[in-house]
């Protein structure tokens, strides 16, 4: 009977000793986040046109503004229009400055200038990174007339590593505004 007990002990303490696996931490890497092609539909206002991404909802539309609301990425591209009244050197500082306010939280910002003369629309996009309140700014313009601006924010603390799927997806999207953008 006590070898038996001796035996059972033995074989549990084994058990329990032998069979540690020494914790092993993860590799790094990054969440793999796969968002659809985009179906592309055409949105017009009195002022101008352009084609948007259809998985966003069209939200707060006034006759100056609107929003390109995307739940799926938990973010929204702002978008506001105005008058060009011999105030476009204003408006062209007012728009960078509002571009430059995230260079705070922001690692860097990469400014990608927008040349489209045979529409005659010229702007400038703005790509953030870094943990800043908006991930991209831009503007447009036909120098006379016309101006718009837009800005992409996400409904969430920044966390540049955890939005950056989303990020890159909605930069592209907005590449694909400035450069579908038509004055009427």
């Amino acid at each position: 009977m006590y070898s038996r007990l001796i035996v059972g002990l033995l074989l549990g303490l084994f058990i329990l000793t032998g069979c540690k696996e020494e914790a092993i931490p993860k590799p790094k890497a990054m969440l793999r986040l796969e968002y659809p092609q985009p179906k592309m539909g055409k949105l017009e206002t009195d002022q101008f046109r352009f084609w948007y991404n259809e998985m966003a909802h069209l939200k707060n539309r006034t006759s100056s503004s609107m929003e390109l609301d995307y739940p799926l990425m938990k973010g929204s591209i702002f978008i506001n229009y105005k008058r060009v009244n011999d105030n476009l050197e204003k408006l062209l500082s007012d728009a960078q400055k509002l571009s430059y306010e995230h260079s705070v939280k922001a690692d860097g910002i990469s400014e990608q200038p927008f040349i489209n003369d045979e529409d005659k629309v010229y702007g400038m996009f703005y790509k953030v990174t870094g943990d800043a309140a908006s991930q991209a700014q831009f503007y447009v313009t036909d120098s006379t007339e016309h101006f718009v601006t837009g800005s992409l924010y996400f409904y969430a603390k920044p966390n540049y590593d955890s939005i950056y799927p989303a990020a890159e997806y909605l930069q592209n999207d907005i590449r694909r505004i400035m450069e579908s953008l038509r004055w009427k």
